[in-house]
């Protein structure tokens, strides 16, 4: 049985009369049962998984930031995923949060600003790379409490880069520094690889043609330790489902 809830406001109200007319409390037979989307049709989705209800967020294209991407790109907008993600934590009747990255990266404060808020979260966050996080996509994908990545995935590691107008004067080689020192910083500290190591792979020469940077597989990734385990869609649920039973046991 599948409940589709048309309303944006209805997403999040748990108790809102089903529009079927069906009580979901007597027909919920099947481990993952009911599933709310908004209106927006953002691949958003929330699931019913063994009684807690699991909020998916999908992270996928470029990441947005100030100025819009191509009409023809896909892209994740950093001003829809930011309310959704209070939403997501505030709303009691959500018991975790599942992200799935497929992204080749994008605006830097927009990415670090979405991971800073993932990282920030008290409820349970779970985050799955499939296809590749690259770039600003690392952040996202350490930024939840446990992470997971399918052998087939991989993961860019490259200097901090500019488009557009730059200057040729020394500040503008300080504000890169700077820069990229941030996005250090934040993947150090949410996953268990050194500054050390990882700048060595943002500035290794001989791997991409006429760049610097690394491309990581799945096991790679995990050796190196940036993300936690190799693992797909049930592994991450599943950890979610004992995370929320560990936090709601000690309430």
């Amino acid at each position: 049985m599948i409940v589709l809830y048309n309303d944006l406001y209805d997403f999040f109200d748990f108790n809102a009369p089903n529009p079927n007319g069906i009580d979901s409390d007597s027909e919920q037979t099947e481990e993952t049962e009911t599933l709310f989307e908004d209106e927006a049709n953002d691949g958003s989705v929330t699931v019913n998984k063994n009684g807690s209800y699991i909020h998916c967020l999908t992270i996928i294209g470029q990441i947005e930031g100030h100025y819009s991407s191509p009409p023809n790109n896909k892209a994740t907008k950093y001003e829809h995923i930011i309310p959704r993600l209070v939403a997501v934590e505030e709303n009691p009747d959500i018991s975790g949060l599942l992200i799935i990255l497929n992204t080749i990266g994008g605006d830097i404060e927009a990415g670090l600003a979405i991971a800073e808020l993932i990282s920030g979260m008290k409820k349970p966050t779970a985050s799955l790379v499939l296809g590749g996080s690259h770039s600003i996509g690392i952040p996202l994908a350490v930024s939840a409490k446990k992470s997971f990545i399918v052998p087939t995935a991989s993961m860019t590691v490259h200097p901090v880069r500019m488009n557009g107008l730059i200057l040729g004067v020394p500040q503008t080689l300080v504000y890169l520094k700077k820069m990229e020192e941030r996005v250090i910083e934040f993947i150090t500290r949410n996953s268990e690889i050194s500054a050390k190591r990882f700048k060595e792979l943002m500035l290794n020469n001989e791997e991409l043609v006429s760049d610097f940077g690394t491309i990581l597989n799945g096991n790679q990734a995990v050796e190196e330790g940036l993300i936690d385990s190799i693992g797909s869609l049930s592994d991450a649920l599943e950890c979610l489902e004992r995370m929320a039973e560990k936090q709601h046991g000690g309430n």
